[in-house]
């Protein structure tokens, strides 16, 4: 199914949950915020969230500066 992660087109399986996606993308265990249709998803909840055709993903990686 297709699905867009932070604007680029992505091809999943049907059935991927949001825990995968964060595991293929090697994403880290802190500093991370997830959401799915302009909708925050906690990490505690990314392994239950299965995805669905035309899902927008957006994340957010933590950064120091100034």
């Amino acid at each position: 199914m297709n699905i867009k992660i932070n604007n680029e087109p992505a091809i999943v399986a049907e059935g991927t949950k949001l825990a995968s996606i964060a595991m293929m993308l090697q994403l880290p265990d802190k500093g991370v915020a997830v959401a799915v249709n302009n909708a925050m998803v906690p990490r505690a909840e990314w392994a239950a969230r299965t995805l669905a055709e035309g899902d927008d993903i957006v994340i957010l990686k933590a950064f120091c500066g100034g």
